[in-house]
């Protein structure tokens, strides 16, 4: 007995010098769980073994979410108390997060940090990340939306340079059309609600206002924005259809359907790889035009955002340095296409030598947020729907714009209340 007494003494001494072992030197023996949607979740598995290499005893488990899923699977994961240690999100998902009280807040290890540089992050795309005066996320790779054109098309048309303005974009696609048959000017498909969007952001006014508690859609600046865009379909510029009622948007691009079209950078891929030879060379890209010449343009992509109650923060935050730093950041460029978020990597051999990326630097010089605020995403699906209205003639532009603010308002009442009482959600 008295032996058995040893070997257990002994065994739980092994034990607990284990466990101390495990918790005496930051990051020895821990697994981060970093969650990751799509094509990034895949390319991770190619940038961790150097991670694992550099930071002996991290092991990082990236878990691949569908992008179908993932909103539902991290709602779900903070109100059941098992969020990851790290995540990646896109910006109008950070607003909501941020309200649940589930992510940390990351102003002080930026301070700290050499590796996570502000100065050298698009301004407009940063601020999609602090909310209430806190960062909650660290940009990972950026998105906007920009004209996509066939510069052929418009050389024949007699300009020599893109549309810089709204004017310039409305003559350009009318001269271009008039050369044409059975052609448009521009495609804006009905579902997308992103070119409106982006009009709308290049106003001085606000789309929300009253500290993002009311929506501001009946102000004279977004009435604007929305008859410049009603009237392309008005004088047949552009058809009013949906993605899904032309055969492929490419193919249409390519056989001269239309010549304008507002997309983001995934197309640069997508149209090198759909045109046919003949083409390369013929179409380009431009910063989207404004009112008085090229303007602002939506800030997306996504972020890098640690969980408030991950269990290994320190840990996460160097994950979270390593995947910002210039090279990496190029490296994951080069194997998904998605643009770097920091300035310094634009200048990889890869990057700066691409002509079409080179309008996507300009325009996120000129991006802008969106109201942070959880509801944006179905606000913005309204904006869709009622906008449509008008397109078709069903409602007109005041009764549109009246009506979606009503639908914002009625979207908003909570945060009216929470700040009504003295809280900023």
């Amino acid at each position: 007995m008295a032996g058995l007494a040893v070997i257990r003494v002994a065994a739980c001494a092994l034990a607990l010098a284990a466990l101390v072992a495990g918790c005496g030197r930051a990051g020895e023996g821990t697994t981060l769980r970093f969650w990751a949607m799509g094509r990034e979740a895949e390319v991770l598995a190619e940038l961790m073994p150097e991670f694992e290499r550099t930071h002996p005893g991290i092991h990082v488990r990236v878990e691949q979410l569908p992008w179908t899923a993932a909103h539902e699977k991290l709602l779900t994961a903070v109100a059941g108390d098992a969020t990851p240690d790290l995540c990646q999100l896109g910006n109008t998902w950070l607003p909501e997060l941020a309200a649940l009280n589930a992510l940390a807040p990351l102003e002080a290890r930026i301070a700290a940090s050499r590796g996570v540089p502000r100065a050298d992050y698009f301004p407009g795309i940063w601020a999609t990340n602090v909310i209430g005066g806190h960062v909650f996320g660290v940009p990972w790779y950026v998105d906007t939306r920009l004209l996509f054109y066939r510069r052929d098309l418009v050389a024949a048309a007699g300009y020599d340079h893109p549309p810089r303005t709204w004017d310039e974009l409305k003559a350009e696609a009318a001269a271009v059309q008039a050369r044409g048959h059975d052609a448009y000017g521009i495609l804006l498909p009905l579902n997308e609600y992103e070119p409106l969007l982006a009009f709308g952001l290049q106003q001085r006014e606000g789309l929300l206002r009253e500290d993002n508690t009311r929506g501001n859609f009946s102000s004279a600046a977004f009435r604007r924005t929305l008859g410049f865009y009603v009237s392309m379909f008005k004088d047949g510029l552009a058809p009013p259809v949906s993605n899904s009622q032309i055969a492929n948007v490419w193919t249409e691009f390519g056989r001269g359907y239309f010549a304008f079209y507002i997309s983001g950078p995934w197309n640069i891929g997508e149209f090198n790889r759909r045109l046919p030879e003949a083409l390369k060379g013929r179409w380009e890209t431009a910063p989207l035009p404004g009112p008085e010449g090229p303007s602002a343009s939506i800030a997306g992509g996504a972020s890098l955002a640690v969980f408030r109650r991950s269990a290994h923060p320190d840990e996460a935050w160097q994950l979270v340095e390593y995947l910002s730093d210039p090279a990496v950041q190029a490296r994951f460029h080069a194997l998904t296409g998605d643009l770097p978020a920091r300035r310094s990597a634009w200048s990889a051999p890869g990057i700066a030598a691409d002509s079409h990326t080179a309008a996507f630097a300009d325009q996120l010089e000129r991006v802008k947020p969106t109201p942070p605020v959880p509801e944006w995403e179905e606000m913005m699906t309204e904006m869709r729907v009622v906008a449509e209205h008008v397109v078709r003639g069903d409602t007109s532009i005041e009764e549109g714009t009246a009506e979606l603010d009503r639908r914002a308002d009625r979207m908003l009442r909570k945060r009216r209340e929470l700040v009504a009482e003295g809280h900023a959600p």
